[in-house]
């Protein structure tokens, strides 16, 4: 099932299936590490939502929520 990364719960995990943004925000996204194929699990959330923190390729990453929007994401199945 295909869902945007900005959609997921907490302790969710996907694969990237593509970037949605053109541009310097599509390099910038790439230039963090979320490319096509790279596993993510969401970890934590914001009281409001904004911003997010994800494990991506043995990493902590924190995304606003306008950049996980822009990442499209197959959940895995548990």
């Amino acid at each position: 099932m295909l869902k945007r990364l900005d959609q997921f719960k907490v302790g969710e995990t996907g694969i990237i299936k593509g970037i949605n943004g053109n541009g310097r925000i599509r390099r910038r996204m790439f230039d963090m590490g979320l490319t096509p194929g790279a596993k993510v699990c969401l970890r934590k959330k914001a009281p409001l939502g904004d911003p997010i923190e994800i494990t991506l390729r043995g990493y902590e990453l924190t995304l606003r929520k306008v950049e996980a929007y822009l990442v499209t994401m197959e959940v895995e199945s548990e």
